[in-house]
């Protein structure tokens, strides 16, 4: 395709189509969950903190597997991984309406859904593909991959809105679960692409120094600490913008249209991020979308809050939504190679998830202490200012050296 002529190869966009589509389900089931935390709270008493914690856990957890399934994948590859995923995501979906406590809900959402999910996700299908294509591929192809992601989030928020109204939040997470199993022949099919490159021998040390290496690099622990911050803004706003517009008395439609508009945004994010790894410095372009995050939350506190401003809120706001993670992989390729990719990225996702912990359950905590979300706002400002700082020092070739190596 003329627009992308870097992914002129052979086989190049079987496998990028057939990671991003895998992608689209998990993480459109996934980043809707905000959704049912006004009904699931009405249906159950089990109040807005409780909740947030089951999220908050899911948050964590979703991160912690990362290192662990791209660790599996990169001993026994990724179909057993992805597959094993994908059936968790489906049985904690599933089960989620038939339970009535706290626990149970930790259990379902917070344990089976995020592994599930979690197994299905970025470190696994970008490492996947990475192995299964020429370098000059993989910065434009995990750009559409996580487009995937995206489109995901633009299709199901919507349509999972409409289906809690029509049928209610039980009724919508069973059919959820049904859409996710459509995922199985997509990963046969990507599994089944055999067309990758030996593999690699491990280096002196294998994985373990792989990993202990990398912890002692000051420009990895720098970008971990960025992501952390990511993790943090990200998983506020899946778990608290549903809340947030209820506030300003506005309809859950709007919600549902903010979260399906931040993914339709982040397609054209996650491309044009894609497309400028292969141009600029990976640390330049987080730095720019970080800054821009402080920038825009700043706007939206000073804005009326009517539904347009929900909306071209999350425009924004979807332009570096979950575009930071094909740079971020990039940095972490460039730094280290990608034999152990699945794992070190998977580690970096720990930390964003570490920050998607707090994020979660922090803004329960705040809602219940003040009623509103104001203090969450400034520190997530905070925050975003400091990660399009502390990504400037990271160590990275300039392009025009990685381009000519």
């Amino acid at each position: 395709m003329k627009l992308f002529p870097s992914m002129n190869q052979p086989g190049v966009w079987f496998t990028t189509l057939m990671a991003a589509a895998v992608l689209m389900i998990t993480m459109g089931t996934r980043q809707s969950m905000g959704l049912y935390v006004g009904p699931l709270n009405t249906d159950t008493g089990l109040g807005i903190v409780a909740i947030s914690l089951a999220m908050a856990i899911g948050q964590f957890v979703w991160g912690a597997i990362q290192p662990i399934a791209g660790a599996f994948a990169d001993k026994f590859g990724p179909r057993p991984v992805l597959l094993a995923g994908l059936l968790m995501l489906v049985l904690g979906t599933a089960l989620t309406p038939l339970v009535s406590s706290q626990m149970g809900l930790i259990l379902t959402m917070g344990l089976l859904t995020a592994i599930g999910s979690g197994a299905c996700s970025f470190s696994v299908l970008l490492a996947a593909a990475a192995q299964r294509m020429p370098t000059t591929s993989r910065g434009t192809a995990s750009g559409i991959i996580n487009a995937g992601g995206s489109f995901g989030q633009f299709v199901f928020a919507p349509i999972t809105g409409k289906l809690i109204q029509w049928i209610g939040w039980m009724g919508t997470m069973w059919s959820m679960a049904a859409v996710a199993l459509l995922a199985i022949p997509l990963l046969n099919r990507l599994t089944n692409d055999t067309h990758a490159p030996s593999k690699a021998p491990d280096p002196e040390g294998g994985l373990k120094k792989a990993v202990t290496d990398a912890m002692r690099n000051p420009s990895y622990l720098l970008l971990h600490l960025g992501f952390f911050t990511c993790g943090f803004h990200i998983a506020f706003l899946i778990t608290h913008l549903p809340t947030e517009v209820g506030l300003c008395g506005l309809s859950p439609i709007v919600a549902s249209w903010s979260l399906a508009l931040i993914g339709l945004a982040n397609i054209v994010g996650s491309l044009f991020a894609g497309s400028c790894i292969n141009l600029y410095r990976s640390k330049y372009v987080l730095a720019w979308m970080y800054g821009s995050r402080a920038i825009l939350i700043a706007l939206y506190l000073a804005a009326p809050k009517t539904e347009w401003t929900f909306y071209a809120f999350a425009v924004g706001l979807g332009l570096t939504w979950l575009a930071t993670v094909p740079p971020t992989a990039a940095l972490v390729g460039k730094l280290f190679g990608i034999r152990y990719l699945a794992t070190l990225f998977g580690l970096t996702l720990l930390s964003h998830q570490i920050g998607g912990f707090l994020g979660a359950y922090l803004g329960g905590l705040v809602f219940e202490a003040q009623g509103d979300y104001h203090w969450m706002w400034w520190a997530d400002i905070a925050l975003s200012a400091m990660a399009a700082v502390i990504n400037l020092p990271i160590k990275e070739a300039p392009i025009v050296k990685l381009q000519a190596a």
